[in-house]
């Protein structure tokens, strides 16, 4: 009876200590969108603004959207929203199944110079847009190499996480700021979505959605209903979800796991 009832104290301190990690909450969710598509200022925005739920939107640089409606997107920024680096041009390694990509912008014909001049023209250009000089990166296809080579391990210090594309989320110590994983949304429901945010809820987890067509845009779509009583079910339940841009949760995360290295390598030492 004793053993029980320590294991089970145990595991409300350790529950304990995950809600207060995600600022008093059970999970942290964060919204990304990618592209920067017409879709995303008609149809994502308006229903994310509505509801005051924050987001990430990772811009690519060259997209027709951002040419022709550059004062929206920076809107966006003076919104609160996050503006993240998506690329330039958006180059994916192209091969099989990949025959959109072209041979200009296929990252197996990219040097790792080529890679983080564009890279760092995209953060110049974004800085430009909103004033601000920390930023998140998103890779592209979740491709993370040129030339055979993380691209990424030599960028380090100029952004605060990069987020990949992997079905897959973590407590807090387990979050890997530059290889953040996420949930690709490909014409889910919201109830398919929404039992993404109950794992994250049960097991106090940090969970990153991707989104890319909203009501079209992109064949990696979510329907304008489905993503609206989606967002609808996060703003019902705040009071146990934390809902931020990916660079807020990135330097939330960084300081905890800091701290948390700090108070461990004091016990060892004492």
């Amino acid at each position: 009876m004793f053993v029980l009832v320590l294991v089970s104290i145990q595991f409300i301190s350790v529950q304990a200590q995950f809600n207060i990690a995600w600022k008093g909450k059970k999970c942290a969710v964060v919204l990304t969108y990618d592209d920067a598509i017409d879709q995303h200022l008609d149809n994502a925005f308006p229903v994310l603004d509505s509801l005051g739920l924050k987001a990430t939107f990772y811009i690519t640089a060259s997209s027709s959207s951002v040419h022709n409606r550059l004062n929206e997107w920076k809107a966006l920024s003076a919104k609160g929203y996050e503006l993240g680096n998506h690329t330039l041009y958006h180059p994916c390694a192209g091969g099989i199944g990949r025959e959109w990509v072209t041979k200009e912008h296929d990252l197996n014909n990219y040097s790792i110079k080529r890679m983080e001049e564009e890279i760092r023209m995209t953060n110049t250009f974004l800085q430009a847009l909103d004033g601000k000089t920390k930023r998140t990166f998103a890779f592209t296809c979740g491709d993370m190499k040129a030339e055979d080579s993380a691209f990424m391990n030599g960028m380090r210090n100029e952004f605060i996480a990069a987020r990949a594309v992997r079905n897959e989320m973590h407590r807090i110590n387990e979050v890997d700021l530059y290889n953040t994983d996420c949930y690709m949304v490909n014409n889910h429901t919201a109830v398919q979505m929404i039992e993404w945010v109950k794992k994250a809820t049960e097991t106090n987890s940090f969970l990153v959605i991707l989104f890319h067509g909203v009501g079209g845009g992109n064949s990696l779509n979510v329907s304008l209903d489905e993503h609206r009583k989606f967002l609808s079910y996060l703003k019902q339940n705040e009071k146990d979800i934390w809902i931020t841009s990916l660079i807020e949760a990135a330097e939330h995360i960084k300081e905890w796991q800091e701290r948390d290295r700090q108070s461990k390598a004091i016990l060892k030492n004492n």
